[in-house]
């Protein structure tokens, strides 16, 4: 089989990582890809967002299954594209259509498809740019901290969490009057729930569906959870709270009504399904859901992926799925990420990097790289993760931490506490 993976991070790195495993793979293409996907397979610089271009690739080097890594192609409407020609009806495409991609494409969306299929959530409502003083005076109503949440993609930036009702219903204005952009066009205000975050994924063809391993990643900065929210400092899997009782609760409360509420809406889903989810007392709510997989989550859900991936994505394309068989490693995997210095506010790209070839107890994922004359540079914000397998989370990220200190560039930065909580 001729695969193409689209997307450029760490996320990528991992799938090309294990689809590179397959018995069933004949050829790899990663779109645009970076200096770590070029170790498994064909680095391509396409443009992700420009559909004709990619299919035209697809049909000259006779591709058989393009997989969409970021949310963006999806949200735009990659799928359907492919669906709507009929020269392209060979190519399969590991990902939902737009109308599911939704589900991440819109706050708004989202939280009244939960609504409406009874799955847990924090209670709100959502404005229109026009609604303003409507907005303040619901906020009014509620208890602090405030969340207001871009309706839109807002490359993971849209949320805000605010203690106070001046700020809320200044940022609020802000965020009408273009601070991220179309995204903050429709703001959904919803109630703070106070509880620990987790990450579950499925994989789905729409009907049926495998329950892959959860995680927590680690979003702020700074540690002990301070700063800004970057894209993802490290991640954990398994989480140690996430006991067969809870993912009880999980599967039928919210995956199976998830499952249920896309059949009934007709949506063409294939691929994955992102639940962010809060542990409250020991009840799961949803936060928000992604149509494909987390990163740095990536980077330790798959390494525990032991069943040929590649296999499964076939069962998602061709709606099989529930004849294929999931085998999971029973250890943890822990992964660190190494960012720039200043991330995740201004940073330079094109340090070199130098150590990686020296690591040797983790798996190194690459996220912001590139390759020039034989010497890797960083590329970007988030620049490597050093992902670890060990029998217990301690022996994970001693693994991890001990790996991240013998990679240099200039202002390498790395959190020392991942999983301090756990």
């Amino acid at each position: 089989m001729n695969v193409l993976i689209l997307g450029s991070g760490g996320r990528e790195h991992a799938l090309s990582w294990k689809i590179s495993q397959s018995p069933l793979l004949k050829k790899l293409f990663i779109a645009p890809g970076n200096a770590g996907t070029g170790l498994h397979g064909q680095n391509v610089a396409l443009d992700i967002s420009d559909f004709q271009t990619i299919s035209s690739f697809a049909l000259k080097e006779n591709v058989d299954m393009i997989i969409v890594g970021p949310e963006d192609p999806l949200v735009k409407g990659i799928h359907d594209y492919f669906l709507a020609d009929k020269k392209f009806k060979n190519i399969k495409i590991a990902g939902p259509a737009k109308q599911a991609a939704m589900l991440e494409g819109s706050k708004e969306f989202a939280k009244k498809f939960m609504q409406d299929n009874n799955i847990p959530t924090a209670a709100f409502k959502s404005f229109g740019k026009n609604s303003y003083e409507e907005a303040c005076q619901f906020l009014k109503t509620m208890t602090p901290p405030y969340v207001l949440k871009a309706d839109g993609l807002a490359a993971g930036k849209g949320v805000l969490i605010l203690d106070s009702y001046k700020k809320a219903c200044d940022d609020l204005k802000e965020m009408f009057e273009g601070k991220f952009g179309a995204a903050g066009n429709r703001v959904v205000i919803e109630q703070f729930l106070e509880g620990t975050e987790l990450s579950v994924f499925v994989l789905t063809d729409g009907n049926s569906y495998v329950l892959l391993p959860e995680a927590k990643d680690y979003k702020r900065i700074g540690e002990g959870d301070t700063g800004l929210n970057t894209g993802g400092m490290g991640a954990i899997s398994p989480v140690p709270f996430a006991n067969s009782a809870f993912m009880k609760k999980v599967e039928s409360r919210i995956i199976q009504p998830t499952m249920d509420g896309i059949r009934r809406a007709g949506m063409n889903y294939k691929g994955f399904i992102f639940f962010g989810l809060i542990n409250v007392k020991g009840d799961p709510f949803v936060i928000e859901y992604n149509v494909r997989m987390g990163d740095p989550e990536a980077e330790v859900v798959i390494p525990r992926i032991q069943s040929d991936l590649l296999n499964l994505f076939s069962g998602v394309c061709e709606g099989n799925l529930d004849r294929k068989r999931l085998k999971l490693d029973g250890r943890t995997v822990s992964t660190v990420m190494l960012v720039s210095g200043g991330y995740p506010g201004s940073y330079e790209k094109g340090k070199p990097i130098t150590g990686h070839n020296k690591v040797e107890k983790s798996i190194v994922f690459h996220a912001g790289t590139k390759m020039e004359s034989g010497q890797i540079y960083t590329n970007g914000g988030r620049v490597m993760a050093l992902s670890s397998y060990g029998n217990n989370m301690k022996e994970a990220l001693a693994k991890s931490f001990d790996s991240a200190r013998k990679i240099q560039f200039e202002g390498v930065y790395f959190r020392k506490d991942i999983g301090f909580d756990l």
